[in-house]
């Protein structure tokens, strides 16, 4: 485990380098050379969620296809630290930043951030477009008014539920005292620190801020997800953005169909990774970039 301070906090930070059976440094699928891998950033997402969660679904396909790995635990989570206040959105994206500086990561790089994660990359992307060459969203909206209405709503229900002392032994007679364990340290985080009142109250974005994000953009969602229907709305705003639905998915889809979402962030990222030679051009995306998964694109 290694400990990095960016903006003033202690960062768990986790790194796979590229694997690539070839040698060659590069994403599979993109044209040889000398240069250094691609770089992607995974976040992840809120309260319930850490790095580890990619250890077993993304990182180490990306790893194994030539990308080098970054994940963290964002401020508060995991084994980060956990400061007393300091969770508006602006404070993980200010996180972020500093984090690529403190590990001297050169170049633009890949952002994957599942639910609250790509909430930070879309936030991070608008404000450092020097920095992003793409973003895959997976599950996850820019910060909205709507948005912001639905983080009070959740976390607040969260903050009473938890208090509940009664809850914990209901847990652990219907499922397991791991749960149990699981949902009091869930507890620990909303009531030791200002995460449930300071993320409503971050800054949202309006639509003219969203249109300012021109890096290509891809969005994934479940079929049966509350966000699907959004995918429409994201499309009209961003000029270099597609979509892809899986379908009988709910808002879980990293685990509950990772091999999907890899391949489709896998394409995204190696189409946007480098400018392929005129001998290895890749033919323009189909509809279909992954089995039982529907792309939509403008």
């Amino acid at each position: 485990m290694a400990l990095v301070n960016a903006n003033g906090v202690d960062m768990h930070v986790e790194r796979m380098p590229a694997r690539n059976g070839t040698g060659t440094g590069t994403v599979s699928g993109t044209s040889a050379g000398t240069a250094a891998p691609p770089t992607v950033v995974l976040l992840h997402g809120l309260v319930i969620d850490s790095l580890i969660s990619y250890y077993f679904t993304l990182a180490p396909a990306f790893a194994g296809a030539g990308l080098d790995v970054i994940m963290y635990d964002l401020r508060g989570h995991g084994h980060s630290e956990r400061p007393p206040s300091g969770y508006l959105l602006q404070d993980f994206v200010e996180d972020l930043d500093a984090l690529l500086d403190r590990l001297e990561v050169a170049g633009p790089v890949h952002l994957v951030g599942n639910s609250y994660g790509g909430t930070v990359a879309f936030s991070y992307a608008a404000r450092r477009p020097d920095r992003v060459a793409s973003l895959s969203l997976v599950e996850s909206e820019p910060p909205t008014g709507a948005w912001a209405r639905k983080m009070a709503d959740s976390l607040g229900r969260g903050v009473v539920e938890l208090a509940r002392e009664s809850l914990y032994p209901e847990l652990a007679e219907k499922y397991s005292a791991h749960v149990s364990r699981r949902v009091k340290s869930i507890a620990r985080l909303l009531h030791s620190c200002t995460l449930s009142e300071e993320i409503p109250a971050s800054r949202v974005m309006d639509e003219a801020e969203i249109r300012s994000v021109r890096c290509p953009v891809l969005a994934v969602y479940g079929s049966e997800s509350e966000l699907a229907p959004q995918e429409g709305w994201l499309k009209s705003l961003l000029p270099n953005c597609r979509t892809a639905t899986i379908p009988d998915q709910e808002h879980s889809i990293l685990t509950g169909a990772t091999q999907q979402v890899s391949d489709l962030v896998m394409a995204w990222i190696r189409d946007h990774a480098a400018v392929p030679s005129a001998s290895s051009a890749r033919p323009a995306p189909t509809a279909t970039p992954a089995r039982s998964a529907k792309a939509e694109y403008p």
